[in-house]
């Protein structure tokens, strides 16, 4: 698949849906922490709002309520910037959406590095180490538009909580309506038999990018994304590191404790390859721009494709 030119960044393409899905189901709930207008979640509240709830800047007030009208029988989302609902909303996440198994969907804007130019204080790249981590969450990382539109039926059709990482800005867009997503779900946007490079979100496209590269010189990578992060789908894992005998694991998140750590746990016990790992190295990133940050902090295409030849080697 060749990636072409986002129009639109991720988070407003869910928005969009969420407003459509509006007519389908006229139970459901949004509510947000005076960031509407960031997470685009004002366009349901324009058009439904009895059903839309600005609770001010107070994550895990806002959290709480959503877990209160959720365990009444109506499905809640939560809308925000990930960096606040994955630690300031922890909590109540853990405690009150987890452990009871509500229907509370998290709509978690600006993940990783993406709000670039925002600085650490925005930047969720821890966001995933935690939510991974609470039973009874299912986790998703769309990469691009249609994935994201396509994440709001999933979510709103899969039991119990569900946590949706989205992207500042528009980057690129690589599926087709007719493609199919679902939870514990993957998708090969490459063949190569070399080596898997498995990523998420915005590196799927600096993991195919490396591909390109790597292909010039002569080592055909085939690229996974794991839309789903958990569950994550190891069957399609398993079955393309059986055929490469290499992988990388690429993302936009400290190294430690997340897609990376656990795909790494998975090979040690059940099916050991040379493998790699491309992540925040136990550090903050910065504000600026997005491309000089991924570059600067070893993620990009060009450090993933080095990583991948040193791998490959083994």
């Amino acid at each position: 698949m060749k990636p072409t030119k986002a129009k639109i960044p991720t988070r407003r393409a869910f928005a969009e849906r969420l407003v459509e899905y509006g007519e389908i189901d006229k139970e459901f709930v949004v509510f947000e922490s005076d960031i509407g207008y960031s997470t685009y979640t004002h366009l349901f509240g324009d058009k439904y709002p009895n059903r839309y709830f600005n609770m001010g800047i107070q994550e895990l007030n806002t959290m709480d309520a959503a877990a209160g009208m959720a365990s009444e029988g109506r499905t809640a989302l939560v809308a925000g910037y990930g960096v606040f609902l994955s630690m300031r909303a922890i909590e109540a996440v853990r405690s009150f959406v987890c452990y009871p198994n509500l229907n509370v969907k998290i709509i978690s804007s600006h993940g990783g590095i993406t709000p670039a130019i925002d600085g650490v204080t925005h930047q969720a790249s821890e966001d995933m180490a935690f939510l991974t981590s609470l039973p009874n969450m299912k986790v998703l990382a769309p990469a691009d538009t249609v994935a994201s539109r396509k994440c709001v039926d999933l979510v709103m059709q899969t039991p119990g909580p569900c946590f949706v990482r989205l992207m500042r800005d528009p980057y690129f867009d690589v599926y087709t309506e007719e493609d199919q997503f679902r939870t514990g779900g993957s998708a090969l946007l490459r063949e190569g038999g070399d080596i898997t490079i498995a990523s998420y979100g915005d590196m799927v496209f600096q993991a195919l990018e490396a591909a390109e590269v790597l292909s010039k010189e002569g080592i055909e990578a085939e690229v996974l994304d794991l839309y789903s992060v958990k569950p994550i789908d190891y069957s399609a894992v398993r079955k393309s590191i059986e055929k490469t005998g290499h992988l990388i694991v690429a993302e936009d998140h400290q190294k430690r404790n997340a897609a990376g750590y656990d795909l790494a746990s998975y090979c040690l016990r059940e099916y050991p390859v040379p493998f790699g790992q491309i992540g925040l190295d136990d550090t903050f990133a910065e504000s600026g721009d997005y491309y000089a940050l991924i570059e600067k902090y070893g993620l990009s295409a060009r450090h993933i494709a080095e990583k991948a030849k040193i791998v490959a080697a083994k």
